[in-house]
């Protein structure tokens, strides 16, 4: 069904598709809100609901179905093809029948396991809203489309590493808190955090880069790792969606060791959210189909063109370019892409031996027969 739902590979105006994949999109969420209203102590993130106004999400899902049912409907009364139509108003409906918006939630006690499918929700919104449409502003191949090929098996990516985000925490926090309290030195966290705000959010990016650097080069250059990191550099075309294409344990370990620096020196939670902020925003946006000069910035911070090279498949680049934040990083380190021309042509792993399907490239690390680096 999606396979013919979804055969759109490009977008031209007055034909429908673009009003008819708004409408699927927004009524789709909409229906994931009801369910997460219904269940909040199973399918909602404890930190996230902190964060945000459950009145706020009310109103968000009211405008997205206006919205969707409106444009379902004009795409269903207008268009030879009605698939988009009728598929968003199934999910309207669906969610409508559901209590919508609605839906009273009363206290409860967060569940000890838990999906994210709140973090999904509100991580996917924000995504397709900003980088979508810079992507088709500022873009480095204006060729390449939206639904470019190997999209859904991302999209799966980018949901299963969403919905799993409370098992993911319960590790990290297991990891961090338990097996690293020994290495805690009050004095050490007393001085960090008398350290002026400023310094303190680039003392906590540095410090998570540098673990996440060798934990990135380590992925690289030991073949055992790289069977697993092999999955996140087998993405043939760069976008926004591109970065979530990565193997669950190496999203676990990655987490746990990235958290380490931050626990011992006992950062405040407000640099700490700060941090997280930063690194979801830069990691999606270093993988997107975007081009801007950011001149000598580039040899301080990582930018999509620094990024786009520690993807391609080109020689020179294969093993460099292993920072997340700081590019300047890898040019102490030596491992910089260096004489190279702006942007690469080709990415992926060489030899093309990833098989395609989320399912498929989860299972790859245990085959028998997988490439190493």
């Amino acid at each position: 069904m999606l396979n013919k739902l979804f055969r759109v590979e490009s977008f031209k105006i007055g034909e429908g598709a673009i009003s008819g994949y708004i409408a699927c999109f927004l009524a789709f969420l909409s229906f994931l809100g009801v369910i997460a209203f219904h269940f909040p102590q199973y399918l909602t993130t404890p930190e996230l609901r902190a964060s945000y106004d459950t009145d706020v999400i009310r109103q968000i899902m009211f405008i997205a179905l206006v919205i969707s049912g409106s444009l379902g409907l004009l795409n269903f009364v207008r268009n030879k093809n009605k698939r988009l139509g009728a598929f968003a108003w199934v999910f309207i409906l669906a969610t409508i029948s559901l209590g919508a918006h609605q839906v009273e939630v009363g206290d409860f006690e967060s569940a000890k396991y838990y999906l994210g499918l709140d973090w999904f929700i509100l991580d996917l919104l924000g995504s397709t809203l900003i980088f979508i449409f810079i992507e088709k502003i500022i873009p480095h191949k204006k060729e390449q489309v939206i639904f470019r090929d190997e999209w859904k098996g991302d999209l799966n990516h980018f949901f299963v590493n969403h919905l799993i985000i409370g098992f993911v925490l319960l590790l990290t926090n297991q990891f961090v808190h338990k097996g690293l309290a020994w290495m805690v030195i009050e004095d050490v966290q007393l001085f960090v955090n008398a350290m002026p705000f400023a310094l303190q959010v680039f003392a906590v990016i540095l410090s998570a880069d540098l673990f996440q650097y060798f934990t990135h080069r380590a992925y690289h250059e030991i073949p055992f790792f790289w069977r697993f990191h092999a999955v996140h550099h087998s993405a043939k075309k760069m976008d926004w969606l591109a970065g979530s294409r990565q193997h669950i344990l190496e999203l676990i370990v990655t987490r746990c060791l990235v958290l380490t620096p931050i626990f011992v020196l006992g950062f405040s939670k407000t640099v700490i959210d700060i941090y997280v902020i930063t690194v979801g925003l830069q990691a999606v946006f270093n993988h997107a189909n975007v081009r801007i000069n950011f001149g000598w910035l580039q040899y301080i911070m990582v930018t999509p063109q620094f990024h786009h090279w520690h993807h391609s498949s080109d020689k020179a680049a294969i093993d460099r370019n292993y920072a997340a934040h700081f590019s300047f990083i890898d040019y102490l380190l030596g491992t910089a892409v260096k004489g190279q021309k702006e942007w690469p042509d080709e990415y992926g792993v060489v030899g093309d031996y990833m098989p395609l399907g989320m399912w498929r490239q989860q299972l790859f690390p245990f085959r028998k027969n997988g490439k190493s680096n």
